[in-house]
C-alpha cells in the first residue's frame, strides 16, 4: 500500500471541489453526492485505521516494546524529503 492520509485528504478536497461545480445538472450532482458519501464513509474507516496504528505505536513506545521505530506507511506524509506523522483530528 502506497497511499497515505495526505493522499486521502487530497482526494476528499478534490471531491469537495466537484460538488461545488455549478455546471453540474441535477443527475450529475446526484451522482457526485453519492460518490462523496461513499468516499466519506471509506475515508472515515481509513482514518480510524490510522488512529489505531498510531495508538499502537504510542502504546509500544510507552511500554518499551523493542522494535525498529518505523512509522506505518499509511501515516507518512510525502514531500520535501522529510517524513512526518499526521494525527487525525479528534483522536484521543
Amino acid at each position: 500500500m502506497k497511499n497515505t492520509l495526505g493522499d486521502l485528504n487530497n482526494h476528499l478536497f478534490a471531491q469537495l471541489e466537484k460538488l461545488g461545480d455549478e455546471d453540474l445538472n441535477g443527475e450529475q450532482m446526484d451522482a457526485e453526492i453519492r460518490r462523496a458519501e461513499a468516499m466519506a464513509k471509506i475515508g472515515e474507516q481509513i482514518i480510524k485505521t490510522g488512529e489505531l496504528q498510531l495508538k499502537a505505536m504510542i502504546h509500544m513506545d510507552e511500554y518499551g516494546y523493542e522494535r525498529a521505530k518505523a512509522v506505518p506507511e499509511m501515516l507518512e506524509v510525502r514531500g520535501g524529503g522529510e517524513v512526518s506523522v499526521e494525527v487525525a483530528a479528534g483522536s484521543s
